[in-house]
C-alpha cells in the first residue's frame, strides 16, 4: 500500500445567516472529491473557528437540526463564566470543544464513504458569520 498526501489544501467559505445553524456540506465536499479527481483515499476537513463545529449527523428535514441545536444548547451548564473577552459566549466554546473542529472520512470511487443517514454538518454556534473549512486529501493506492 501507498500512502500520498496532496500538496494542495483547500479552503472552503461557508457563510452562515443565523446565530445558531447547521448547514450540510456533503454535496458540497463530494463535489469537490469529483472535481480534484481525488477517488481513493481519506478527506481530512478542518475548521478554523473556535464556535464552529464539523460533525457527521442525521439531518431528516423537518427540524432534526434545530432538535441538535437544542440538545448542545441545553447541555450548556449557565455558570458565571470568566471568559476574558465575552463570558457570555462562553457555551459556544464550550460546545465547539465538544464535538470537535475537525473529521477524517474515507472516500471511494471520488465520493464519501457514509452512513446511510450520515451527513457533513457545519454546526454554527455564534453567527452570522464566515466560516472556514479547509480540506486536505490522502490518497492511498495499492
Amino acid at each position: 500500500m501507498k500512502v500520498y498526501l496532496y500538496n494542495s489544501v483547500q479552503k472552503l467559505t461557508i457563510p452562515t445567516l443565523q446565530n445558531k445553524q447547521i448547514i450540510d456540506l456533503t454535496k458540497i465536499i463530494n463535489d469537490l472529491l469529483v472535481k480534484n479527481g481525488y477517488t481513493d483515499g481519506i478527506v481530512f476537513l478542518f475548521c478554523t473557528h473556535t464556535t464552529c463545529s464539523l460533525a457527521l449527523a442525521d439531518l431528516d428535514t423537518g427540524g432534526t437540526d434545530q432538535d441538535y441545536l437544542n440538545a448542545y444548547e441545553a447541555l450548556v451548564p449557565k455558570l458565571n463564566y470568566k471568559h476574558p473577552h465575552n463570558p457570555g459566549h462562553f457555551g459556544n466554546h464550550l460546545m465547539t470543544t465538544t464535538l470537535g473542529s475537525s473529521l477524517f472520512i474515507p472516500v471511494q470511487s471520488a465520493s464519501m464513504v457514509l452512513g446511510a443517514w450520515q451527513k457533513v454538518a457545519l454546526i454554527e454556534f455564534d453567527g452570522p458569520s464566515e466560516r472556514h473549512v479547509t480540506l486536505s486529501f490522502i490518497k492511498i493506492t495499492s
